[in-house]
This record gives C-alpha cells, sequence and structure tokens, in this order.
C-alpha cells in the first residue's frame, strides 16, 4: 500500500451488517487492500440504536455531532474530535443524540471478515 488522503466523498456508505437503522459504514482501507487494520466512516441519523459485541479492537472518533456509548460498566458521550475505543469482547449500545453523528473509525483486524 502507499499513502493515500480519504474523506467522507470517497466512503461508498451501506448500511451496518446485521441492522435495520439509519447507520450507514462506508471502508475506505480493509481486507482487499492487504492492510492490517481497516479504516472508514460512519453515519448514524438521529436517535439510532446499535447494540452489539465488538468482535474486533474499534477505535470510533466522532467527527459531527454526538453519540453515547454504553457498556455495563456505564456511558461515555463523545462530540467533535473526541475518541471512543472499544476493546474486543466489550457488548456496547451506541446511541445518536440530537442531530446524528458522522465517525470515522479504525478496527484490528478488519471487522467485515467477523460479519460474514
Amino acid at each position: 500500500m502507499k499513502v493515500q488522503k480519504f474523506n467522507i466523498a470517497d466512503a461508498n456508505l451501506v448500511r451496518s451488517p446485521g441492522q435495520d437503522g439509519d447507520i450507514f459504514v462506508g471502508n475506505l482501507v480493509d481486507e482487499k487492500n492487504g492492510g492490517p487494520i481497516t479504516i472508514g466512516y460512519g453515519r448514524y441519523a438521529p436517535g439510532q440504536t446499535l447494540t452489539e459485541t465488538i468482535a474486533v479492537d474499534d477505535v470510533m472518533i466522532v467527527l459531527e455531532g454526538r453519540l453515547a456509548v454504553s457498556t455495563g460498566a456505564g456511558t461515555v458521550t463523545a462530540g467533535p474530535g473526541e475518541i471512543v475505543y472499544m476493546p474486543k469482547g466489550e457488548s456496547v449500545t451506541i446511541t445518536t443524540e440530537g442531530e446524528g453523528a458522522l465517525t470515522a473509525y479504525v478496527t484490528y483486524p478488519h471487522w467485515a471478515e467477523v460479519h460474514e
């Protein structure tokens, strides 16, 4: 792979696997590129909830809006410029507040491989 730069317009946003809410993801780098990580964008509409057990180490950077990530240990909220780390094996519920949220994410290893 070579050095690359991305923006949201580069992402092909599709419905997040396994759910039917208004939550969309778009990988920009993933297993098809031969690297060890997945990089992409996520768009959450207002009032959405996604509950799942994290299958890979996941880092989510909030670019716009706000969201909350709840676990058995409590809830963290994040807004623009803030980062949420979700370790592999953690059960989380992600909810959007207000206008929804735009995020960037990095996972290790590739999240899509465990959802196939």
